[in-house]
């Protein structure tokens, strides 16, 4: 790869405007932005006239499960499907590794995990767990981005569940880091599958199984202590609209809160999903169309701050796809590949624009991140992550076109709208339609 070189098009996407903008990049670094399509330095010139230059992808949910459950996923081809996808940077859950990352020995095996397979760049959030209060702060100064807690059985029996005396005293402790405390938000109260016990192949008896006013009630209590401490407070994959108007208000009050949702719960419907499907199945559950409606309409007006991917794949016999028994399958979607086009695709119909796209893909999740000031926009100064793409190309999603570990996806046969062409990742060309290009080029991303 050039040490310096200049990519163009008439649609590169800035803060500030779409046009046409030479872009020079030095080092990694991107270094000039030009008016047009000039190259004064005689550097190699990348010409992408009519496709979009966006900012690199930055997925803060992702679960990568190495090491400990590397046949799950793992780095090497988690990044390499985030990489085909767009995505620049992840975020790595301190869960379905094992162990897990809730104390400083786990996110230094963690690290060790990366060497010579981290195809972009990645970060690491801590966990949160009713043993490890005393953990937390040496795992802020070892560099983890954040801590993340379950409010309900994680699906990991070793990464058990917090109560409210729990997520508090995590609260004081993390006075003054302002790293944001993560929540799986759902309080599991009374028991609701007795139908999918009758039926485990019914996707209706394991919707009703997982009641929204769980979702509802465990946002109540992360608002409610996010006002109470005054600290960043971030709930992971909205699935119930109920909760926006409560949102909304505590924003409103100036709560320090941000909230994400998944393509997934945007681009399927509770409607259409077949029965004894479990490549549908994820936790929160994939809600009805009315329901999702009323999130795509919170992710235009801002009340939803970003989108992640909260890839979380596992192998065939541990989703239960022989079967299709939805109550024993592992709750989880693969799609960090297709977040770019998934959101693109169903977008069009609610106007969804290249702006806003860029702004939840890229720029709101690099401030969540703490990396503002590196990453998430095209700036002179910033680091040299781009994905360049078709928003008018198409592509049937087929089993050979997923770079996951296990070919399960429940967007295959899929038509979506959206191709990426190629993957910058540090100055370094990393995917293109031929594939992988460049390999170990990602940084680890510590605070």
């Amino acid at each position: 790869m050039e040490e310096s070189f200049v990519i163009y098009s008439e649609r590169v996407v800035l803060p500030e405007a779409i046009g046409a903008f030479s872009i020079t990049i030095t080092k990694g670094k991107i270094t000039a932005i030009k008016k047009g399509r000039q190259n004064l330095e005689n550097l190699p010139f990348y010409d992408y006239t009519k496709l979009v230059i966006m900012p690199g992808i930055i997925d803060p949910h992702v679960h990568i499960n190495e090491p400990g459950r590397t046949e799950w996923e793992g780095f090497d081809t988690g990044t390499t499907a985030a990489a085909a996808g767009g995505v620049t940077t992840l975020v790595d859950m301190p869960l379905n590794a094992s162990p897990v990352t809730i104390n400083t020995q786990e996110l230094h095996n963690k690290l060790a995990a990366t060497e010579g397979k981290l195809h972009i760049n990645s970060g690491f959030w801590g966990g949160i767990v009713p043993s490890n209060t005393a953990d937390l702060v040496p795992l802020a100064k070892a560099g983890v981005l954040g801590f993340k807690a379950f409010l309900t059985h994680s699906g990991i029996d070793e990464f058990p569940n917090v109560d409210e005396q729990t997520l508090c005293a995590a609260y004081e402790v993390l006075k003054g880091t302002n790293l944001p405390i993560l929540a799986h938000c759902e309080l599991t109260t009374g028991s609701y599958d007795q139908d999918l016990q009758q039926d485990p192949m019914s996707y209706a008896a394991y919707l009703k199984s997982r009641p929204k006013h769980w979702e509802n009630n465990a946002v109540a209590l992360m608002l409610k202590l996010a006002e109470k401490y005054q600290h960043p407070t971030h709930i992971v994959h909205l699935a119930s609209a109920d909760s926006l108007d409560t949102i909304r208000a505590a924003k409103k009050r100036g709560v320090p809160i941000t909230v994400e949702t998944c393509p997934h719960y945007l681009y399927f419907c509770a409607e259409d999903i077949p029965n004894a499907d479990t490549r549908f199945k994820c936790a929160p559950p994939i809600r009805e169309r009315a329901n999702n409606e009323l999130l795509w309409d919170a992710l235009l007006d801002g009340t939803l701050d970003f989108i992640g991917s909260d890839h979380s794949p596992a192998p065939p016999a541990i989703k239960a796809l022989d079967t299709g028994n939805l109550q024993k399958a592992w709750g989880g979607i693969s799609g960090i590949q297709l977040t770019l086009s998934a959101l693109w695709t169903k977008g069009q119909a609610y106007g969804l624009s290249l702006e806003r796209l860029s702004m939840l893909l890229c720029q709101a999740p690099a401030q969540f991140i703490g990396f503002e000031d590196k990453k998430g926009k095209i700036a002179v100064g910033y680091d040299a992550d781009f994905v360049i793409w078709s928003p008018e190309a198409s592509f049937l999603v087929s089993l050979d076109t997923l770079q996951t570990k296990h070919k399960v996806s429940p967007y295959e046969g899929q038509k979506l709208t959206g191709v990426v062409e190629a993957t910058i990742v540090n100055g370094n060309f990393v995917w293109t339609k031929e594939g992988l290009t460049s390999k170990n080029k990602g940084a680890l991303l510590l605070k």
